[in-house]
């Protein structure tokens, strides 16, 4: 079976021109460093570097090809969730974003499958941009940020947008996004070492402990760079459910049957926590992901499950049949 990276991100230089036509107070910036590099500016928010492979897609399918990678699941990149922003300027965006992919997955069909992106700040708008993601650009999920203008995932407003995913039974990215205790990480990139895991638990909490999960079981949420810190610490979310009275507050159910719900990427940088991961949530709930083209993801990661995995059904779960299963590739 091809081996499909489930984690990838994508900003052409035509998504770029667009928006700058269309949304200007919204346009991301590129400012070339170097033949491989740039400098991205989106309202408050600097990349440096920002990869080449994001917006050149023959550096892209040379990369893949160099990985051993023969398919990608790509959404926008984090700097462009626009939580923040005018709801109607970063809905005109996210469009402009998910009308591109479709296309882009069209014109690649089978090398590239997408995931869209919406304007979460109002979810009434976001359902009904999800459901035409779906239903007309052909995208196969929804691409996630960890929290919506600082407040949490399990927020009632946002049940439109899950009714929607829940009615089409949508694999769902969440990826860390404007980070908790920032300006505590502001040295030694803590940010994104400490921070994106933190960001990331945060809102698996919340999804688990708000009821989300249990109300939305069609929903396949998945944690982006092995799910945070959650796999280690899923036993004293469970063991607090049963001490206190706080976590029942919304959830009517034991947490590990959400928690059992929950996928994960395959980005853990390491052999021991992967053989972790896998130990805790099982072979069926990994899919395999690079975060490309960051710097902070892999470009090793077949090797890698190579060498952590033995069980040969186990990798071919992991590096394809899982996420074709939740993206149903194969029709399902």
């Amino acid at each position: 079976m091809p081996v499909i990276d489930a984690h990838a991100h994508v900003l052409t230089e035509a998504m770029i021109a667009t928006t700058a036509r269309e949304v200007p107070s919204c346009a991301p910036r590129l400012t070339k460093l170097t033949e491989d590099a740039a400098l991205l500016e989106i309202l408050d928010v600097k990349q440096n570097p920002f990869p080449r492979a994001a917006w050149d897609l023959e550096r892209r399918f040379a990369d893949l090809a160099a990985q051993r990678i023969d398919a990608q699941v790509v959404c926008n990149v984090p700097h462009t969730f626009l939580y923040e922003a005018d709801a109607g300027a970063a809905a005109t965006v996210a469009e402009i974003q998910n009308e591109a992919i479709g296309a882009l997955c069209r014109a690649q069909a089978g090398r590239l499958h997408g995931l869209a992106t919406v304007a979460m700040q109002d979810p009434r708008g976001a359902a009904a941009a999800l459901d035409r993601a779906v239903t007309v650009h052909g995208l196969r999920g929804l691409h996630l940020g960890s929290n919506i203008r600082g407040g949490n995932l399990d927020d009632p407003s946002l049940d439109a947008v899950w009714e929607v995913a829940d009615r089409h039974g949508l694999f769902v990215l969440v990826h860390p996004h404007k980070v908790a205790a920032a300006p505590r990480m502001k040295d030694f990139y803590l940010t994104n070492l400490v921070g994106n895991p933190l960001e990331t638990t945060i809102a698996a909490a919340s999804l688990v402990f708000g009821g989300v999960i249990e109300r939305h079981p069609r929903i396949a949420f998945c944690l982006s760079h092995g799910g945070g810190f959650v796999p280690f610490q899923s036993g004293r979310f469970r063991h607090g459910w049963r001490v206190r009275s706080e976590p029942k507050a919304r959830l009517k159910g034991d947490p590990a049957e959400s928690l059992g719900r929950l996928f994960f990427d395959s980005i853990t940088h390491a052999a021991g926590p992967l053989r972790f991961l896998l130990s805790e949530v099982g072979e069926e709930r990994i899919v395999f992901g690079t975060d490309y083209p960051f710097d902070m993801g892999t470009t090793t990661g077949v090797e890698e499950i190579e060498a952590a995995i033995e069980n040969a059904a186990t990798r071919e779960a992991m590096l394809s049949g899982n996420i074709r299963r939740l993206l149903k590739l194969d029709g399902g």
